[in-house]
This record gives structure tokens, sequence and C-alpha cells, in this order.
């Protein structure tokens, strides 16, 4: 999807999705986003593109052909913002990491991925409230909860849980090192998915990257697109 606007030196931001794939979370930044920013949202298929090497292909595909971009992994997909930044594609001029990770960002929990499977995602009133609570918090409005109710009717439980698994097993480290193009990290201090040993590992990777931490859960485009956006806004600016 690309908004409106008039071609121009002003790079387009490329929007890859977070583990739901669906690109629909991204409504509430779109609409605090200075219009003069053309975006273009990455979709991932709600039953299949189960791995990053799916997504990653399909990301590729949409990439501008003949003009600069920017781009921007949220949550689940950083790692395909990192891999496709590491091969320089014609026209990337940067790259914005929001609330995710370059590894597994919760490696302790490797003994639970044969119980990946069997987790519970949405149907039942206990799922749905622990979603709220790991990714929204008391940031939650009517609005914002309607678009998550939305969104997890959308994708099929199996989808998330194959998602879940790409996680638990990434390591795109050793491409992070490899992204020459200015890189900005914006950080969820009350992240309850995302732990602080992700911006961690993102800084000993690549050390020039610029992080901004703000008071958010981790649904920082969705919960606080007002702050988020003229952040996001000024990097692709400055990159003009």
């Amino acid at each position: 999807m690309t908004k409106d606007g008039t071609p121009g030196s002003t790079p387009i931001l490329v929007l890859l999705p977070g583990l739901d794939g669906t690109g629909d979370f991204f409504q509430p930044l779109l609409k605090s986003l200075d219009p003069a920013i053309r975006t273009r949202v990455v979709r991932y298929p709600v039953d299949g593109g189960y791995d990053y090497a799916t997504c990653t292909a399909l990301a590729r595909a949409a990439l501008p052909a003949d003009a600069p971009f920017v781009l921007l992994g949220e949550s689940f997909s950083g790692p395909v913002a990192i891999e496709l930044a590491a091969h320089r594609p014609r026209g990337l001029v940067g790259v914005i990491l929001c609330v995710t990770f370059a590894s597994n960002p919760r490696p302790r929990l490797a003994i639970v991925r044969p119980l990946l499977p069997y987790l519970p995602f949405h149907g039942s009133k206990a799922a749905i409230a622990l979603s709220r609570f790991m990714v929204l918090g008391h940031w939650i409005t009517p609005a914002v909860r309607a678009l998550h109710m939305k969104i997890l009717s959308m994708v099929p439980p199996s989808t998330m849980r194959a998602r879940l698994l790409a996680v638990a097993n990434c390591d795109a480290r050793a491409a992070l090192a490899q992204v020459r193009v200015p890189v900005l990290s914006l950080v969820a201090k009350a992240d309850r998915l995302i732990p602080r040993s992700a911006t961690r590992v993102v800084r000993e990777h690549s050390p020039a990257a610029t992080v901004i931490e703000l008071d958010a859960p981790h649904c920082l485009l969705q919960c606080v697109p007002e702050k988020a956006a003229p952040l996001i806004a000024q990097f692709v600016h400055e990159l003009s």
C-alpha cells in the first residue's frame, strides 16, 4: 500500500509487519505520520509465510525499484529488515528497528520450543487477556482494543505459533554487523515481550545505531503513534 504523495527525494518508508503479518496494525502510525512521507506496507499471507526466508523473499519483492527507501522492521520483522539491509539493495538509505531483535530475544526459554504448537493465541477470554497484557498494557484504548481483536481474528493460531518458532530459531547478528546505512532503534520501556538484552545485542553489532527509548508497551507504534511518528519522520527526512 502506498500513500498518495508527489514523488520526490524523500525516501519511501517501507513497513514490515509484526507477528500477525497483516500490516493492518500500522494504521495508528499511518494516521499520525507526516503526510509528505510516502509509505509502502508489506504484508505476509495470513496462512503461510511462516519462516524468515519466505517473509524476507516477500519483502524483497516489494521493495521500490526506482526510488530511495527506508526499511522499518517491527517486532517479528526486525530480522527481515536486517537481512535485507545486509545485502545492500539498491535505493536503501536507512533502517528503523522497532521493538525488535537481531536474534532470539529470550534464549533461556528454548526449553519451551516443543510446546509452541500447543500455545493458545485467541478464541478464549484468557488468551485474549494475556495478549492484551503482554503487548498493550494500560495504554490500551477502545480503538486499539478493537484493532487488536480484529487482527487476532484474522490470523490462524497455527500461523502465529509457526512464526514464534521462527523467532526462537532466528539469528541475524552477523547480518546486522554488515549493515552500512544509518540505523534507528525504537525501544519500548514497558515492553513485556522483548527484554533489554535484545537492545544490548543491537548496540553490540551495530554500535553506530541511534537508540531511542519511549514510555510505551510492546505495541509502541499503536499505543503512542503521536510520539513515534515524529521520530520516524525526522529520520526519514534527514536521509533525503
